[in-house]
């Protein structure tokens, strides 16, 4: 099992295997708060995928643990990894005999230096699967899926603007079905309208229920 950071025509294969790699997937979701019903959570499809793993670069080979040989220098190995992290363009990450064959960014490494294992590195690496923008044409239309851009999922709120004669109770007929209503109508708008809800002036924007 090798894994691999492919830049283009440089490749670059990690000389110690991981002891473990870990997946981590998510689903994207949007909380809303509608008034007077509390919080709601909308789905947004799956999040991108972060995939994190430690290893060393060792100074000596040592054909117990070591894919290959001559091995890289490890100073020189942490330097591919800096030019990877800099980069703009997405690597392809792969792991043989496995399924693992994906576009990533390497996001973050950290490396530590051990007191008595001179010349060798460790390090912790974090990469993220990188998904292409896509222009897709729905229903005759064309829809562009754009870094950044996203369905806005908030419910637009009605309103109604009070006129000359309105009560609420009057508005809660004609909007609501039934003047009973008013009080649900006074509830959402009391910064609005105050207290007294028999004071309402024409021009002011109520939301309706």
């Amino acid at each position: 099992m090798e894994f691999t950071l492919i830049d283009g025509k440089t490749k670059f294969q990690f000389p110690v295997k991981p002891e473990e790699l870990t997946i981590s997937r998510s689903k994207g979701y949007e909380t809303i708060n509608m008034l007077e019903y509390g919080e709601f959570d909308f789905a947004q499809g799956e999040k991108v995928k972060e995939i994190t793993f430690s290893s060393f670069f060792p100074k000596e080979y040592d054909a117990s643990y070591c894919m290959y040989e001559p091995l890289p220098d490890p100073r020189v190995a942490m330097n591919m990894l800096n030019t990877f992290l800099v980069s703009k363009k997405p690597l392809r990450f792969i792991i043989t005999n496995t399924g693992v064959n994906v576009p990533v960014y390497l996001i973050s490494h950290n490396t530590t230096f051990r007191g008595g294992e001179s010349g060798d590195i460790y390090f912790d690496i974090t990469l993220r699967t990188w998904r292409d923008s896509k222009v897709e044409k729905v229903g005759g239309a064309t829809s562009a899926s754009k870094s950044g851009s996203r369905t806005d999922l908030k419910t637009s709120s009605k309103t109604y603007t009070v006129k000359s004669g309105d009560s609420l109770s009057k508005i809660a007929k004609l909007e609501l079905g039934s003047s009973s209503k008013w009080n649900e109508i006074h509830k959402l708008n009391v910064k609005t309208i105050g207290s007294d809800p028999n004071r309402i002036k024409p021009g002011q924007k109520l939301v309706m229920p």
